[in-house]
């Protein structure tokens, strides 16, 4: 073991406990000038190096005791030190984004044409000479790498940040980010959490980007109904007219929506401390920090590239009209009833009320019994037919 403040030493069968580094080494040198075991041996029975028994010895033989104190390793000069303009750099681009580290910065200067840019290391050594460092995140673990799609728009991730205070009122930052490229597509200062809230911004979204494959959403209203069997709301079905693939994250298991979470920490870090007058101010600090976040700020999750490099809008247009519910020739076509139930073969089938009025096809599955119920290209239930239940 090495020695710190304490250690625990065994010599012989006496364990020596809490025991100070000084006595230690003093203990060492004694023994090493009695010459009563080989040096090396006596070496690893105090768990150092040779040569650092010998430093030991030699600066005990020079200067007593004190030559057993630990010195500063700091060199007497630096030919090396990063110039004062270099570091003025530094300094400067901090300020104006508080809360980058050194990973950040580094890559924000080469990409502002600054040569030589100091190593990731250097620059956290400058901002701590000069106290610019958080002391209560110092140290903190990083995240764990998590999965990420292939392509742009393979799936968007979609949450609400929480309420912020606005002005007399309360600003819910609505946020939609592409899993690939971690490119902020939306971040929206809504008054509420309504569905035609957000079904309104995403029409906005849709209309710039196109559509993605699949979008990721908690289980929380107004995408998720919460201890319903169906799940789904006049949002997700919305969005299943579309075309697009409503998925829902594990129920308490908000990593599941990891990178939107990220998001919202940095949105946190970066732009929320300061008070929102109203909404309105709001959206214009929530559109200008955007830009900085998709084609400044790098990225480590993405090799510190920026969002902006790696997003390409969807090739799937929006459609201002709804395109119309159709289905494979010789699928059983049934209208969902009140209550959002579909009569099938004497039973009746829950499907969701928000599917009151919409056709649905039944399709047979390998199972004996077992049928399936979909809406436009999504399965929305399983039901064995034999006993009722939902499988």
């Amino acid at each position: 073991m090495r020695y710190t403040s304490t250690a625990v030493v065994e010599v012989g069968t006496m364990p020596f406990r809490e025991r100070c580094v000084m006595s230690l080494r003093e203990e060492f040198v004694q023994r090493a000038l009695a010459e009563d075991e080989p040096f090396r041996a006596l070496c690893r029975r105090f768990e150092i190096s040779a040569p650092t028994g010998y430093r030991w010895l030699v600066r005990y033989r020079r200067e007593g005791l004190a030559g057993l104190a630990d010195r500063s390793r700091r060199p007497r000069r630096s030919p090396r030190r990063t110039s004062p303009e270099l570091e003025a750099a530094v300094l400067a681009l901090r300020a104006r984004h508080p809360s980058w580290g050194g990973r950040k910065l580094a890559a924000r200067l080469r990409a502002l044409g600054r040569t030589p840019v100091p190593a990731p290391s250097t620059i956290t050594a400058i901002l701590r000479r000069h106290d610019r460092l958080d002391p209560a995140r110092a140290g903190r673990p990083r995240d764990f790498q998590r999965f990420e799609h292939e392509a742009p728009n393979e799936l968007w991730q979609m949450d609400f940040k929480g309420h912020v205070p606005c002005g007399g009122g309360r600003c819910h930052p609505l946020t939609v980010l592409d899993d690939h490229s971690r490119y902020a597509l939306t971040l929206a200062a809504c008054a509420d959490e309504r569905g035609e809230t957000v079904q309104d911004r995403l029409v906005e979204t849709f209309r710039q980007h196109g559509l993605p494959q699949r979008l990721l959403v908690d289980n929380g209203s107004p995408w998720g109904a919460p201890g319903a069997v169906h799940g789904y709301t006049p949002l997700t079905i919305w969005l299943l007219r579309l075309g697009v693939q409503v998925v829902h994250s594990r129920p308490r298991h908000p990593q599941t929506l990891g990178k939107d979470e990220r998001f919202h920490r940095t949105l946190n870090a970066e732009l929320l401390g300061e008070p929102l007058p109203d909404l309105g101010t709001a959206q214009r600090r929530f559109d200008a920090w955007r830009r900085v976040y998709n084609h400044e700020r790098p990225h480590e999750a993405i090799d510190d590239a920026v969002p902006a490099s790696r997003y390409w809008p969807s090739e799937r247009p929006y459609p201002e009209q709804l395109p119309p519910i159709e289905y494979p020739r010789g699928d059983e076509l049934r209208k969902v009833q009140d209550g959002g139930r579909v009569d099938f073969q004497t039973r009746r089938l829950r499907v969701g009320k928000g599917f009151t009025g919409l056709q649905v096809a039944v399709r047979p599955l390998d199972a004996e019994d077992c049928w399936a119920i979909y809406f436009n290209a999504t399965c929305i239930a399983k039901y064995n037919l034999a006993t009722g239940e939902r499988v």
